[in-house]
């Protein structure tokens, strides 16, 4: 008995339920993949949603081009796309931005609760509101900071695409706010529920 147990280790074949448990990973993470995340929204918040999630794709599908277009330039024709790098480095904080926003509105935002799920259970609630209004003044602060890094350099040129700089560093001001809008949101949503169970 436990030599056929240790080389079914050895085979590298998974123990007893190995296969069961694959089977409902790999179900679990397809449902998630085609969740509708807007679901039980309203018309307002789902077009916000999917008006943002349109520009995140927009800009990603020209972040893969480019990059794509300048890979087969180089290696195939040995010319590249001189501006390849700095149109892509400005489109980050765009598609930063739109991620961000869109992980915050559709509660997927990946976070650690190690530490907060071994908190008293009276504490966690509290303890979560104030981590979305610190993740409010955060954001609300790097919109603020933006606002004027923009004022000051939005107007400096690029070196290779001759674009004012503000037209990338401009998605700091209107992401930092949005953001901060969000967590507003969820902060409100949250202590009206913690306030409903009193």
């Amino acid at each position: 008995m436990s030599s056929d147990k240790s080389a079914g280790r050895n085979s590298g074949t998974p123990p007893d339920g190995g296969d069961d448990l694959a089977q409902q990973i790999g179900e679990v993470t397809r449902q998630q993949e085609f969740e509708d995340f807007d679901a039980g929204l309203g018309p307002i918040d789902r077009g916000v949603n999917r008006l943002v999630e349109i520009l995140g794709v927009s800009v990603l599908v020209v972040i893969v081009a480019t990059i794509f277009c300048n890979a087969v330039g180089r290696y195939a024709f040995n010319a590249h796309l001189i501006w390849a790098e700095e149109l892509v480095l400005m489109l980050m904080p765009w598609l930063a931005m739109t991620g961000t926003f869109l992980a915050v509105r559709r509660g997927t935002m990946i976070r650690i609760d190690f530490f907060y799920a071994r908190l008293p259970y009276a504490l966690r609630q509290p303890v979560a509101l104030a981590g979305y209004a610190l993740c409010v003044v955060m954001l609300a602060f790097l919109g603020v900071i933006s606002t004027r890094f923009v004022s000051l350099f939005g107007s400096d040129p690029s070196p290779y695409l001759d674009i004012a700089s503000g037209w990338s560093t401009v998605a700091l001001v209107v992401g930092g706010f949005g953001v901060a809008v969000a967590f507003l949101a969820v902060l409100m949503r949250e202590f009206a529920a913690m306030m409903g169970k009193r």
